[in-house]
């Protein structure tokens, strides 16, 4: 994957997103029920369930000097926004009841060959 190339920064989100599924299924022990899940309002990256609960995933990918950015790129609107979906979501699925929380997985990639350096997940991240 090179920079500059049209679709750089998709390639290297979708990448980011493989790599935060496979983490949340072997290592996390989460069992995922929904990916990229589009409705009029935006999109989900993830959809999961940890325990009994439905986890809502949102994923960030960078290159290690980016390493800060991936987390504070999730500000006040990007909340607001992820929790609309969930909401409906949930209404569409008629569950209503069941327990939410909000996750965020924090993939950080080398920058000579897109290597993960480090996978950082944040459990009720707000």
């Amino acid at each position: 994957m090179e920079k500059g190339k049209t679709g750089y920064k998709q390639k290297l989100g979708a990448l980011g997103e493989r790599t935060a599924v496979q983490y949340l299924l072997k290592t996390a022990d989460y069992r995922v029920i929904a990916r990229n899940y589009t409705c009029f309002l935006g999109e989900i990256d993830v959809v999961a369930q940890d325990q009994e609960t439905v986890v809502f995933v949102e994923v960030r990918s960078g290159t290690t000097p980016f390493a800060g950015w991936a987390e504070e790129s999730i500000g006040y609107r990007k909340q607001k926004k992820l929790r609309q979906l969930a909401a409906y979501y949930l209404a569409e699925k008629g569950w209503q009841n069941r327990a939410v929380r909000f996750d965020v997985v924090i993939v950080l990639f080398t920058t000579k060959d897109f290597c993960v350096e480090k996978i950082k997940l944040i459990k009720n991240a707000f």
